[in-house]
């Protein structure tokens, strides 16, 4: 697998165009994902008030709203290593659609949940069968060369960018409907006992969609994939004609040894701290509008959470399409990516500045303008998505560990995730309870986890690695 030389302009080559039929495919398949987890945001906090877990306890809410969103990547960090590497083998088509089949039923089984145990079963059963976003990756790569992946993975935020836009509006648009819209859904017994279930329902209809499309119109990119029938040993084929036509075939090393090289390590390692960072952000962000102001947040509605969550879909999505490639093909991968945590800095410290000023101002326009700002400035830490994931591409060994070179990327990543919203939700309700820093603590402790990112960023190399080295 080449990767081009940083130093040498594209312009220099003859820039292969994107295959665009099968590439939008695999962008409208990917939107799944963010939107069925972006949409549980606005309306999290109200659900764990409603089911009265806290036991009135403002401050508590934070720990199981983390704890939530943490359980989808905890189940995830379990299996997802399995589902790139059996992408390796049997290709990327079925695992796929085995993911799109597990979201779209863990989201008809969280609208239908009425416990908190339901929701850590229908979030853990989701983040389980999902392993779309590695091998997703690992596709796009095989879509690709070396002359216009970085145009690919300017793209490829336009589905996390779509989701992060929709997600919030339709979760906090359609959940509670009864009392939202009281002319349609007023009399309604069935939405006043699953208040929740429309806006869990909408992208878990859209995910059996995409299920349809993969199925019927996605091409395998795998070049050499085991029928899944071969490999159950049910496709009639006679076994010591299928072992002498595998052993006729030249072997690489795929053992999980042979993929975790150095090389491999530093892009995950990478990888791993810039997803702390966005997801402790993507966590603490709405739980902070929904905070009261006389502890410290902005007391906004699920409705407006929505609103201002949507906002960074769209503008994010708008300047990774106009300006990434453009971006990384002048600066580099490296500067890219740090520039991008770097911004990380003045956006966490957004939240104390709109705490100070709203309990002295109110809700006025130089709160909202900072509350914006900080959209804004957050699009940075996504727009060193793309070049990481630039250099996990490069990392990979060969092109046949390409899925077991993300999965391991991914595996660290959910881990990651996993701990983020966890740990940076109770670290907020132990700020506010204990009132630790003024309730401010937190947000030091994320600046702290910035500087770490920035450290480990050192270790890429200033050109991209090559299938040579």
């Amino acid at each position: 697998m080449t990767i081009h030389d940083e130093e040498t302009p594209l312009l220099a080559k003859k820039i292969t165009p994107l295959p665009w039929a099968q590439f939008s495919i695999v962008l409208f398949l990917q939107l799944a994902e963010p939107l069925t987890s972006n949409v549980i945001y606005p309306f999290m906090p109200q659900l764990i008030r409603d089911l009265g877990i806290t036991n009135g306890n403002e401050g508590a809410v934070g720990y199981y709203v983390g704890m939530m969103q943490s359980i989808f990547f905890l189940a995830q960090a379990c299996t997802i290593l399995h589902w790139s590497r059996l992408s390796d083998t049997i290709g990327r088509k079925p695992v796929i659609l085995t993911g799109l089949f597990g979201i779209s039923l863990s989201m008809y089984c969280f609208g239908l949940s009425r416990t908190f145990l339901a929701l850590v079963l229908s979030r853990s059963l989701s983040g389980a069968l999902n392993g779309n976003i590695g091998v997703i990756k690992s596709m796009m790569a095989e879509l690709t060369d070396e002359t216009n992946i970085s145009r690919a993975f300017a793209y490829f935020p336009i589905a996390w960018c779509t989701g992060s836009t929709l997600g919030p509006i339709i979760g906090g648009s359609l959940s509670r409907p009864h009392e939202q819209f009281p002319s349609w859904f007023g009399e309604s017994e069935f939405h006043k006992q699953y208040p929740y279930f429309l806006a869990c329902a909408v992208p878990a209809t859209f995910s059996v969609v995409a299920w349809l499309v993969t199925y019927f119109f996605l091409k395998e990119t795998h070049p050499d994939p085991v029928p899944v029938r071969k490999l159950l040993g049910i496709d009639g084929v006679d076994s010591k004609e299928a072992l002498s036509e595998d052993d006729a075939k030249p072997k690489k090393d795929h053992s999980l040894r042979a993929t975790l090289t150095n090389r491999v390590a530093i892009a995950a390692a990478n990888y791993s701290f810039l997803s702390l960072i966005d997801i402790a952000f993507r966590a603490v962000q709405p739980l902070f509008l929904s905070t009261p102001i006389a502890l410290g947040g902005l007391g906004l509605p699920p409705s407006k959470i929505g609103n201002v969550l949507s906002v960074f879909g769209i503008l994010n999505g708008v300047f990774q399409v106009f300006f990434f490639a453009r971006i990384h093909d002048h600066w580099g991968s490296k500067r890219v990516f740090v520039g991008g945590v770097f911004l990380a800095i003045p956006t966490f410290l957004c939240f104390p500045l709109m705490s100070i000023l709203v309990r002295r101002l109110g809700l006025t326009p130089a709160v909202w303008s900072i509350v914006y700002l900080q959209v804004v400035l957050s699009i940075g830490i996504s727009l060193s998505y793309g070049a990481v994931f630039i250099f996990i591409t490069a990392a990979a060994p060969n092109r046949e560990s390409l899925g077991a070179t993300n999965g391991l990327c991914q595996m660290t990543v959910s881990v990651m995730r996993a701990i983020g919203p966890a740990a940076t939700n109770s670290l907020y309700s132990l700020s506010i309870d204990k009132g630790l820093l003024g309730g401010k603590l937190v947000y030091y402790v994320l600046l702290g986890a910035v500087a770490v990112s920035l450290y480990v960023s050192t270790y890429l190399p200033r050109k991209l690695w090559t299938a040579s080295e």
